[in-house]
């Protein structure tokens, strides 16, 4: 039933002509682990904006949906094998049984949990199935002092134009940008359209201190290079400088 309530709320949503994503993260924030997946959500929605009218199941046929059969659970237990981060829609969609009997098989047949070792971002998780005596999977991370490389990378629309990739310990300012970084994609633009060089081409920047020097900004205006701003506070719209 709870699917089912989910997919009148998709209904109105969609009715209401409010697009799948903003109706996903809605019920991700009333529902939480429990909420429908994305595709889930994509899906019921296409089928309502088609002219769907009711919100159940469509009638599936083969396989029993609510009985604890051998064949049910080893078909669960195989998707589970195959990916052990795979989610509750994950198995529905592999298997087409109804939530209640994938529940009963993993918690009440399998013997299995879900745990993850921290909180995480939303669509993207770590949590994988184990059962109740094993340990969970060890997560290898990247040593906090570990060295890192560090490059620089200019792309247009089809393909890539220059790398740079910076010395280990070397010092970025705006000198190093303009010479190692704004100077040979310059030259490169040129080499590449000789007719129309840099017309036309347009720069998005984050907003660090070198890349915001006023003789950085002077010798793209030079070069006839047109800076996009950048919005504040926006680091997931970084260019890939790292």
């Amino acid at each position: 039933m709870d699917n089912e309530y989910n997919r009148y709320y998709i209904k109105i949503r969609t009715i209401l002509r409010i697009n799948p994503k903003t109706i996903h993260e809605e019920l991700a924030i009333a529902l939480g682990s429990k909420a429908p997946s994305y595709p889930t959500v994509a899906e019921w929605a296409k089928r309502f904006r088609e002219g769907r009218e009711d919100a159940n199941d469509d009638p599936r046929s083969g396989r029993p949906v609510s009985e604890l059969t051998d064949e049910n659970i080893e078909l669960v237990q195989e998707v589970i094998n195959n990916d052990l981060h795979s989610t509750d829609d994950d198995i529905i969609a592999e298997t087409f049984l109804s939530h209640g009997t994938i529940e009963r098989i993993i918690h009440g047949c399998l013997k299995m949990k879900k745990i993850t070792s921290r909180w995480i971002q939303r669509k993207s998780t770590n949590a994988s199935w184990v059962g109740e005596d094993e340990s969970p999977t060890t997560i290898v991370r990247r040593g906090k002092f570990e060295p890192k490389n560090l490059f620089f990378i200019f792309f247009k629309s089809n393909g890539p134009v220059f790398m740079h990739a910076v010395d280990e310990g070397k010092t970025i300012d705006h000198n190093y940008y303009i010479e190692n970084c704004l100077k040979p994609v310059v030259k490169e633009i040129w080499k590449q359209r000789k007719s129309a060089g840099t017309k036309g081409i347009k720069l998005p920047q984050d907003n660090a201190r070198p890349h915001i020097h006023s003789d950085v900004i002077n010798y793209l205006t030079e070069e006839g290079i047109i800076t996009m701003s950048h919005p504040p506070y926006s680091p997931d719209l970084a260019p890939c400088d790292y």
